[in-house]
């Protein structure tokens, strides 16, 4: 029985980045995507792997992420040692499309062995075989993050941003946030334009330690706890009040905010 066919990931195209991302892949280039939490980076990755065709490899970075967590490593098993690939090893013989989200957070020493297969050797070399992988046209390398999180300590090295093709997305204008937060999230016009009021609102705060502001994919949550039949005043706590600070003080002063968008709920 012939398999149906996958849904393309609905995503809302901000600008021509859809454009952008599909003519670096056709010309074989890397690409880094910078934008604040939640504004859409993945869903762009997954929306254009369906639409292109290829197979999606995501690694979520972090501290402990390794060299061989991303290219390979020799197992033991039965008297035995066998070679694993790690998911870039793997993407590169697939001709898929290889997604480093948060590349930041990985160590510096891992994300060089990135260096070639971002630039025109387009070459994974592993070392622990002698074996050096060249990536088929289809391949392409896809890393992003969060610029406006990081500190001198968590940043790309020139010699790596230098490799990728850059792409920037923020948060969505508001008619297009309303639109998505609609589609997405399941409430009507009205709801999703208070919510999106909110979000305009928080974003504007300056008198708060916030180390991140409420993100497209936090108001889609907000939604759809609403539509869920939760009250606005309990959605927007649970999903974006609580998730953005653990001080009291600092919830207090956003749960006003939340009333002055949406009433006191009585």
């Amino acid at each position: 029985m012939q398999a149906a066919p996958q849904l393309l990931p609905w995503y809302a195209e901000q600008h021509d980045e859809c454009a952008l991302f599909e003519r670096a892949w056709r010309q074989r280039l890397p690409l880094l995507i910078k934008g604040p939490t939640g504004c859409g980076k993945t869903r762009l990755v997954e929306h254009m792997a369906q639409r292109l065709g290829r197979p999606l490899v995501t690694v979520a970075c972090h501290d402990d992420l390794s060299a061989a967590d991303l290219v390979g490593r020799h197992l033991l098993g039965d008297g035995a040692t066998r070679w694993q690939d790690g998911p870039l090893a793997r993407a590169v013989r697939e001709g898929a499309i290889c997604y480093l989200d948060e590349v930041v957070e990985a160590r510096k020493d891992t994300t060089v062995v990135l260096h070639p297969v971002a630039d025109d050797r387009r070459a994974l070399p592993i070392e622990r075989t002698g074996e050096t992988l060249l990536a088929p046209p289809e391949f392409m390398l896809v890393v992003s993050y969060n610029p406006g999180y990081q500190n001198a300590l968590k940043n790309l090295k020139p010699s790596t941003r230098q490799r990728f093709v850059a792409l920037t997305l923020g948060y969505p204008e508001p008619a297009l946030e309303r639109r998505i937060v609609r589609t997405e999230g399941g409430v009507d016009e009205a709801q999703a334009a208070r919510l999106v009021q909110l979000a305009d609102a928080l974003r504007r705060l300056t008198d708060h330690d916030l180390e991140e502001t409420v993100s497209t994919r936090a108001l889609v949550m907000a939604a759809r706890l609403m539509a869920a039949g939760l009250a606005p005043h309990e959605a927007c706590r649970a999903a974006i009040v609580d998730a953005l600070t653990d001080d009291a003080d600092t919830a207090a002063a956003l749960g006003e905010i939340v009333v002055a968008v949406f009433g006191d709920g009585r």
